[in-house]
């Protein structure tokens, strides 16, 4: 059973097909009518480091990490140690620079997670993490809730790609996003958690918003929040609107034109590896003329870096002056004074830009900084993670199977 607080403007969407445009909807939801938003808040221990960014994409995807890429972890982790001489500051390992609060039982326990649409569960620190593998993170306590109950016989694992895993067992109970309430939500309390979780102190847990078929729970997978919340939802979709070095939000159920500019173009999703799962018509670097070529790839907030096929990647960094593979950090560096080009990405014939600006992800060491686009070889598929995801409006539209791309309006 799901309540709603509000209810939302319906948004007018065009019917599915791969690439297909559709007008802004006229007006935008005012407050009392309801938002249906959730605005992110910022994890205080976050450091933008660019091996771990690559590090946490391979881990996330079960891909073990190249000797080189390995190397690359270590390396940074321990540079940066030695040069701030205080732990507090060094980047913990794949944490999430912004983080959403949500409210688990009755009374309220507000956490603040992860929302992920690459993956499917909601997962949480919990009264049954043991104590040697939490630190500071808020935790969900199922004894402290009138509203939770435990679902017998339900166990949760989820395993990354150097071996590590996180597990619990599963309870049912109201979780609340913003103003919408889903009454019998699967929460997976973690009695296990991977090292690399505890080390992220401010981040309780992950929100999985990709489709319920990558879902971890056994014996019977269980629903995302979103899919137990859809059918309630006014449209059956939500939106990612996020931002460059700020806070951004998400909002569920209607389409705030105020958001972007121009129409929303939409392409076809795949859903048979669980993904929001897309194809790209091609991509353009700086001023240059636009390739026509289909890059095949996911839509996924809980990756950092853009991850592109290998020949991409080259022509970009063709393009900026003294770029350079490093090898002690695994990826492409540049000067940091350099102005990095802009990178243009299509659906269908509408194109999304990034700024150069923001592809400058970080810096490595000295004069050097790391570059947030990066080969996906390893991987075997195109990852747009923030880096192209802050540089544009996304609607992930479950009704349709859809996901819709435009540009900001700011």
């Amino acid at each position: 059973m799901i309540s709603l607080k509000h209810v939302a403007l319906t948004a007018l969407l065009a019917t599915a097909g791969s690439a297909s445009a559709i007008p802004p909807r006229i007006g935008t939801p005012a407050p009392e009518e309801g938002s249906f938003s959730t605005t992110q808040v910022r994890n205080t221990k976050h450091v933008k480091n660019g091996p771990l960014a690559l590090a946490k994409a391979y881990r996330k995807f079960k891909i073990p990490l190249p000797e080189e890429l390995q190397a690359a972890v270590a390396n940074t982790t321990g540079a940066v140690k030695r040069a701030t001489g205080s732990a507090t500051t060094t980047p913990t390992q794949y944490d999430s620079e912004y983080l959403t609060p949500v409210s688990i039982g009755t009374p309220a326990q507000v956490l603040n997670l992860d929302f992920d649409t690459g993956s499917s569960d909601l997962w949480v620190f919990s009264s049954e993490t043991p104590s040697s593998e939490r630190d500071g993170q808020s935790i969900y306590t199922p004894s402290k809730s009138s509203t939770s109950s435990k679902l017998s016989g339900a166990t949760w694992e989820i395993s990354y790609g150097d071996g590590s895993s996180s597990s619990g067992d599963v309870y049912k109970d109201k979780v609340t996003v913003g103003g919408l309430t889903v009454t019998s939500q699967a929460v997976e309390a973690a009695q296990t958690v991977s090292s690399e979780f505890t080390s992220d102190s401010d981040n309780d847990g992950l929100l999985g918003l990709a489709f319920s078929s990558l879902n971890t729970v056994s014996p019977t997978q269980q629903k995302t929040f979103f899919d137990n919340a859809k059918s309630s939802l006014t449209s059956p979709l939500f939106t990612a609107d996020l931002k460059h070095n700020a806070a951004g939000k998400y909002n569920f159920g209607y389409i705030d034109t105020a958001a972007y500019t121009g129409s929303i173009t939409y392409a076809s999703v795949s859903t048979a590896q669980g993904w929001w799962q897309w194809t790209s018509s091609g991509y353009a670097v700086g001023s240059g003329s636009f390739k026509s070529t289909s890059i095949n790839g996911i839509a996924d907030t809980g990756t950092t870096l853009l991850l592109l096929p290998d020949a991409v990647v080259k022509a970009y960094y063709a393009a900026v002056s003294g770029a350079t593979y490093s090898s002690s950090q695994a990826a492409y560096v540049f000067p940091c004074s350099t102005t990095l080009p802009n990178f243009t990405f299509g659906v269908g014939s509408a194109r999304i830009t990034i700024p150069g600006s923001y592809i400058n992800y970080a810096p490595v060491s000295g004069s050097s900084c790391y570059g947030g686009i990066q080969s996906n070889s390893d991987i075997g598929f195109t990852i747009f993670g923030d880096i192209a995801l802050k540089a544009a409006f996304v609607v992930f539209d479950g009704g349709n199977t859809r996901i819709g791309w435009a540009s900001k309006s700011t």
